[in-house]
């Protein structure tokens, strides 16, 4: 049995991979570094059974080129990358590994909000570049946060931002109001919660229904001065309408994890001292690389083995 790891963030020789390697006849490792495209998967996947995934564009056109192929363990909890419908039409289980980053993926969330609240990027280039500088920030205590998506990460969120003493209003088309109500969360509509948000931090998948949610229309609806953290996808977000709220003042500040086209090339929110990006990095903490490996393995394994997998789509 040949089975496929692309995730950059695990390395051959990783001894959390020793259960599959002993389940494994041969495992087959990412050589770019990077997210995989159609083609680059197709020549590497062709005649393996199995497939621990990462960031890869696993598209109807590799599925339909892989007929060994038996199941798919994407290494987190999205699957908008995995054509499920063709995958489900070729008899190929997917599965993925919910809550095991969710405490990384919120923790980066407030971090996002305390470097843009205080202007941190900023300070540290220009003191290390031999300035001395005064620029106002503001502060998280006693501020509205409003999360968008209240599941597990958005629950890690809002237990953090209550440190801070914030009012948090959550919108969830799912949402649990009695977890709400016992956790002093307020549940209201998506304009409603962005319309009185000092801070706004997103946790949704990407879905037809999510693509470009935040859009001119719904940036227009917040109060000037937000700042906008996304640790979730890059397709909820339209750029180009983001580059003009950043512009205009009405966003003070945007905090990126994600983005639409990964890696980003010539994006134009790059061009704003006020915009924080780094490389889909929420989930890359020793504690959550494990637990999504441990997982991934596991789910891969289930599927491999005609078990129940509970974490397939």
């Amino acid at each position: 049995m040949k089975i496929l790891v692309t995730p950059t963030s695990i390395k051959p020789g990783d001894p959390r991979l020793k259960k599959l390697e002993d389940f494994a006849d041969e495992l087959v490792f990412n050589p770019l570094g990077k997210p995989l495209g159609e083609e680059d998967l197709l020549a590497l996947l062709q005649d393996c059974d199995g497939y621990l995934a990462g960031l890869d564009q696993v598209t109807e056109k590799v599925i339909r080129g892989c007929p060994k192929l038996k199941a798919i363990s994407r290494y987190g909890v999205g699957y908008d990358r995995v054509d499920i419908a063709a995958a489900k039409k070729a008899g190929i289980g997917v599965s993925i590994t919910p809550g095991a980053n969710s405490e990384a993926v919120g923790e980066l969330s407030v971090a996002m909000m305390l470097a843009l609240a205080r202007n941190i990027p900023q300070l540290n280039d220009n003191t290390k570049n031999g300035g001395w500088i005064r620029v106002n920030g503001t502060e998280l205590f006693g501020k509205t946060l409003a999360i968008i998506g209240l599941g597990a990460i958005g629950k890690v969120v809002a237990r953090c931002a209550a440190g801070f003493s914030m009012k948090v209003v959550a919108y969830d088309p799912y949402i649990n109001e009695d977890y709400c109500r016992s956790h002093g969360i307020e549940a209201a509509s998506l304009e409603q919660a962005v319309s009185q948000a000092d801070f706004i931090s997103l946790h949704l998948p990407l879905t037809e229904g999510t693509y470009h949610m935040v859009d001119e229309a719904l940036l227009s609806k917040m109060k000037d001065g937000t700042i906008l953290i996304n640790c979730s996808r890059g397709g909820i977000l339209d750029e180009q309408a983001v580059c003009k709220a950043v512009e205009s003042g009405k966003l003070r500040g945007v905090g990126l994890d994600a983005f639409e086209v990964e890696p980003p090339k010539d994006n134009p929110l790059f061009r704003y001292s006020n915009v924080i990006a780094t490389p889909h990095t929420g989930a890359h903490t020793d504690e959550a690389v494990g637990n999504m490996i441990a997982m991934a393995v596991d789910n891969l394994i289930d599927m491999l083995s005609g078990k129940k997998c509970r974490n397939r789509v």
